[in-house]
């Protein structure tokens, strides 16, 4: 899921200046997953319009059809492909297909269940587009149901994955840049091998690679943390830090950057220091010269 440049910018901005991100990729989030909802619905319509007079299951037929591509028959049928790669480890075809089958029986049965049980409700989806219109029965719309909570939670796990991609390496840049560090001392070309996984890294005078891990986190995941911590970076940098992840990077020799703190970026330059990565002081306002940067690194 690429950003677009003005987002990734805005993004860096509010990130180094103290201010919630996130309401930014929510944004793109809605906005695909509504489109989606609208052309899956759309799809719902005319697929039950031409199973009309036909004793068979329209959304198995429909939905579950194995000329689709793989990624949307697990979508329609309740699961997602990470969670078949994990069960089965393969994401190949036809053990998608077999997976997403049962799981839909499965789900069949559940809502059977449900509505024998007698809970006395009723839920009815009525659909319209144009002059068609279609309704729902209790067991199909919560399939439907089912199937939209499924890709919402898809797009959000995407959406948040390509943030910290595609944002990460520029938001070091940025700082370094902010920080008049001299580009031989954090140009990222010619990485060894040994830094494949690494987010980012500085040079100190001495000619040290010193390892640069960044976590676009809040406090409630303290799994990333250990997982960063395991890896032994020089730096680390995050959206937020609880009091516990500073002391563990404290205890371990590591150099900590929360930028959710009012000047929370300025500890980058003291981890320069601590370093001796060469640096300088920046001039003017903050958000101008972030504004200058972001214009030479994207060149817009």
């Amino acid at each position: 899921m690429p950003l677009n440049t003005s987002v990734k910018k805005s993004i860096i901005k509010k990130l180094i200046s103290n201010q919630d991100y996130r309401d930014e990729v929510l944004v793109i989030i809605d906005e695909i997953f509504l489109g989606y909802c609208i052309d899956y619905f759309k799809q719902v319509i005319y697929a039950k319009i031409d199973a009309l007079g036909e004793n068979s299951d329209w959304y198995k037929k429909t939905f579950l059809n194995p000329d689709l591509p793989k990624e949307q028959i697990a979508i329609n049928s309740g699961l997602n492909m990470k969670s078949i790669t994990n069960a089965f480890n393969s994401s190949k075809k036809e053990i998608v297909i077999k997976a997403s089958e049962d799981n839909y029986h499965r789900l069949q049965k559940t809502i059977e269940d449900l509505v024998a049980g007698g809970n006395n409700f009723d839920i009815k989806l009525s659909i319209k587009y144009k002059d068609v219109s279609v309704d729902l029965t209790v067991a199909e719309s919560l399939i439907v149901i089912n199937t939209l909570a499924v890709k919402r939670a898809e797009i959000r796990g995407g959406m948040w994955s390509a943030v910290g991609k595609q944002v990460e390496k520029p938001l070091m840049t940025t700082l370094c840049m902010l920080f008049n560090v001299p580009f031989e001392y954090h140009a990222q070309d010619n990485n060894p091998d040994s830094f494949r996984e690494v987010d980012f890294y500085v040079l100190s005078k001495d000619g040290k690679k010193l390892r640069t891990e960044v976590k676009l986190m809040g406090k409630g995941n303290p799994e990333s943390a250990d997982a960063i911590f395991a890896r032994e970076p020089a730096i680390f940098l995050a959206d937020k830090l609880s009091d516990k992840n500073k002391q563990q990077a404290e205890m371990l020799n590591i150099q900590w950057i929360e930028l959710r703190k009012d000047e929370g970026y300025k500890r980058f330059q003291k981890a320069l220091n601590k370093l001796n990565v060469p640096n300088g002081e920046f001039n003017g306002e903050l958000i101008d010269r972030l504004d200058e940067i972001l214009k030479q690194i994207y060149g817009e």
